[in-house]
């Protein structure tokens, strides 16, 4: 094994933008553990196989609190460290991480999502169709669907105001885009801080009890408070932005992926039972955190016959993971019926995504009845065309232009 570093792939092949970044391919084959240099300079190990990866995300030994690897080159910063904001549970090993990620879990159950927000959810999918069909025939899908719905749902569930969706959105587009500087992406982070802090202090003013925001907040008071003040507030900015951008980014990324395999998209409107297998084959498929996620060796280690030494930064690959022909049969191939027993478009092990469910919930919403409304959607530009996020942490589509 070189001891001279790779750079991680994040370049992705001219007319392919639904795969990854095509050197994965050779890693992977390689060896599925390799010494590389991540987008900021700082080096650790990249794993590129499924087996491997899951096992980096379950193994105690590796630590959840790691630095950041995704930011612009001579940015090297401690996440929840330096960060503007508490990362919270996301920062936190067992039994810690559980015990923090427990006060939350109540309202992201699959039964808790079906009962309480499905009803919200086919409401305002409806109302969207309709203004999609009452407009023009060619129009933006990111802005007239992707974006807002998942705001929606967001604004429902935390108890923020959808009228303040512009402010949020831009501030996490600059908070979690790699190509802005610190100096910019810290400035969407405090804005979100500022933003919460005062929603926080209004709540406690009124006494208002709707959405997850109230409940956490009546957690963090009194003398047997679960929360810190500092935790409430980076609680609250995280489940803000990571809740709307990451299915925003899916939302867009899957439509654009199904206007160009008609079979596929056939088959899903011909057996609608099989939408939940398609959700879950594009979160395989598509697996939108494109730079991978970090954990930190506390010890001295083996993994997959590398020598991890303690205090190294092992970053999974997920998007190269989820295409391992060991883990699943013919990968690049985008196929409903797909029968998978885990995958990685969420995430891995306890710290999978908390939000996985309501993600869910809003891609089965959307998709079908997208396409059962305007059976004939089709691209309106070339797909070479269709600008597409290449430094968001969330890979997805900058615009999607659609003629319905």
């Amino acid at each position: 094994m070189t001891d001279i570093p790779v750079n991680q792939p994040v370049t992705r092949v001219t007319g392919a933008p639904l795969d990854p970044p095509a050197e994965y391919t050779r890693l992977r084959e390689d060896q599925p553990i390799v010494k590389a240099r991540f987008p900021n300079g700082s080096t650790g190990w990249l794993v590129t196989r499924f087996e491997e990866g899951s096992q980096v995300f379950t193994d105690p030994r590796l630590s959840a609190r790691r630095p950041r690897h995704d930011t612009p080159e001579g940015e090297i910063a401690e996440a929840g460290e330096d960060a503007p904001f508490d990362a919270g549970f996301v920062m936190m090993d067992e039994p810690e991480h559980g015990a923090y990620r427990r006060l939350l879990t109540a309202r992201f159950t699959p039964k808790s999502v079906q009962n309480k927000l499905q009803p919200y959810l086919d409401k305002i999918v409806d109302e969207h169709l309709d203004a999609i069909a009452a407009g023009p025939e060619t129009f933006d899908f990111v802005q007239a669907m992707a974006l807002p719905i998942p705001c929606l749902v967001i604004c429902e569930l935390l108890g923020v105001p959808y009228e303040d969706r512009d402010g949020f959105h831009d501030a996490t587009v600059d908070l979690m885009d790699m190509a802005k500087s610190r100096e910019e992406r810290d400035r969407g982070a405090h804005w979100l801080i500022d933003y919460i802090t005062s929603l926080v202090a209004d709540k406690r003013r009124t006494g208002a009890r709707d959405g997850i925001l109230a409940e956490l907040i009546h957690k963090s008071d009194g003398d047997d408070a679960a929360l810190t003040e500092k935790q409430l507030i980076g609680l609250g900015v995280l489940l803000l932005f990571a809740g709307h951008d990451t299915t925003a980014a899916m939302m867009g990324l899957s439509t654009l992926t199904l206007l160009t395999h008609h079979e596929q998209r056939e088959q899903m409107l011909a057996h609608p039972e099989k939408t939940g297998t398609m959700v879950e084959e594009l979160m395989r498929y598509l697996t939108i955190v494109q730079f991978g996620l970090g954990r930190v060796a506390k010890e001295d280690l083996e993994l997959a016959g590398a020598q991890v030494k303690k205090g190294d930064l092992v970053v999974v690959a997920m998007n190269a993971a989820n295409r391992d022909p060991r883990a699943f049969q013919d990968p690049d191939t985008l196929d409903i019926d797909r029968k998978m027993a885990r995958h990685m478009g969420f995430g891995y092990g306890v710290h999978a995504c908390l939000g996985q469910n309501v993600a869910r919930a809003e891609l089965r919403t959307v998709l079908p009845k997208l396409f059962q409304r305007f059976p004939n959607l089709r691209l309106a530009t070339p797909l070479e065309e269709v600008p597409m996020d290449f430094t968001g942490t969330n890979y997805g589509v900058r615009k999607l232009m659609v003629t319905r």
